[in-house]
């Protein structure tokens, strides 16, 4: 198991690596293609219909082919998609393989998080996606060392790192009999956790699934509207250079690596429900940092909104068996994601909407009210779960 750790350890990175590169590319690709900085939503929105898509599916696609397998064609499929980003001759060709990357993404992510919460504890989870953090910690400087004048272009980003998730796609492959001996067993030992999978409005009726899903996709709203954004904002607010840019937000991503690290060790003693609320009022403290009148020093707030954000989605994710019961875990982790996709891009596409139409100062005051959001919903989820079990 240790072994297969280390894998799950090093895909969770490969996972994080194309997260951040778009946002942070943005402000140089906008201005190659002669598309307005607004599009930016409409692109990412139309990569995240997919991702979200496929995470409503994957719990089929989990139970025919397996978490290795969809894992190992879904980390390839990423990796050729980033190639044809960094090939790309217009925004048609690019999105076009933005879809490609966000079926793979969707599959991927699902997976991860399902077999993790089944047969891992809490720390691990949130270590895992602290390995996330690590991807989307160093994938903007990648990205920041070509957006220099005297690098050239943001493509050699993307083929930097499509290059990585190749390397990473062979690892999975010479690791797949470990991932199937531990299925194997998993269904040798518990076949009713492995059952069919539910019909999905039923599935939506269970007391607190609506609400939990809920609070991940306003969060989702936080994070995406962060990671797209976060440097166009810095560069229209304090008119600074596209490359200073991404070093912010890579400080914003290593808040969030950071605090999954502290997560991890934290959930040994704390509740998943407990971490979720003290990340919720951290991140809410970094937002008020981020609203002050400091100038480019209230970029600091990226740091603390990070490390808030760190341990949100990895409990939610690993509380979903505990709260919704095993059987149909992969289903309700699918939803889980696929909702909260669906839910943070479309609050992503109507703030990059509204944002350049008026201006990019209303950026902490969206922060302040959807945070806010995040916590009522995740206390009506398991106000409702205490009403169920009472």
């Amino acid at each position: 198991m240790a072994a297969l750790l280390i894998v799950i350890y090093i895909v969770f990175v490969s996972l994080g690596l194309p997260d951040s590169l778009f946002g942070v590319s943005w402000p140089v690709v906008h201005t190659d293609f002669g598309m307005p900085e607004s599009f930016a939503s409409v692109y990412s929105i139309i990569t995240g219909i997919c991702t979200g898509g496929v995470s409503f599916v994957a719990g089929k696609l989990l139970r025919k082919f397996g978490t290795a397998k969809v894992t190992l064609f879904s980390t390839l499929l990423t990796a050729i998609a980033l190639l044809g980003i960094s090939l790309s001759p217009n925004i048609i060709v690019m999105m076009i393989c933005s879809v490609i990357l966000g079926y793979g993404a969707g599959a991927i992510d699902t997976g991860l998080n399902n077999f993790v919460s089944l047969h891992f504890e809490a720390r691990h989870m949130n270590w895992l996606h602290c390995c996330w953090g690590l991807g989307v910690t160093v994938s903007p400087l990648i990205m920041s060392g070509f957006l220099s004048e005297e690098a050239g272009s943001w493509r050699g980003g993307y083929r930097v790192v499509a290059l990585l998730q190749l390397t990473i796609t062979a690892v999975i492959l010479f690791s797949l009999k470990k991932w199937e001996k531990v299925e194997k067993n998993a269904k040798e030992e518990t076949p009713e956790e492995n059952a069919g999978g539910g019909k999905l409005f039923d599935l939506l009726k269970i007391k607190g699934v609506i609400p939990s899903i809920l609070s991940m996709g306003l969060y989702c709203g936080m994070e995406f509207t962060l990671g797209t954004w976060g440097a166009t904002y810095a560069v229209n607010t304090f008119l600074i250079a596209p490359d200073e840019a991404a070093k912010w937000v890579s400080l914003y991503y290593g808040g969030i690596m950071a605090g999954r690290i502290i997560a991890g060790f934290a959930s040994i003693k704390f509740s998943d429900k407990t971490l979720i609320r003290g990340g919720i009022i951290t991140a809410f403290a970094g937002i008020l940092i981020f609203a002050l009148p400091l100038g480019k020093l209230s970029l600091l707030g990226f740091l603390l909104i990070g490390i808030g954000f760190g341990p949100i989605f990895p409990s939610i994710l690993h509380s979903v068996p505990e709260r919704f019961g095993k059987t149909y875990s992969a289903d309700l982790t699918g939803y889980h994601m696929g909702g909260a996709y669906g839910i943070g891009f479309f609050i992503q596409l109507i703030y990059g909407f509204t944002a350049t139409a008026t201006t990019f100062a209303i950026t902490p005051f969206m922060l302040i009210a959807l945070c806010i959001g995040v916590f009522t919903s995740n206390e009506t989820a398991l106000r409702k779960l205490r009403k169920k079990f009472s």
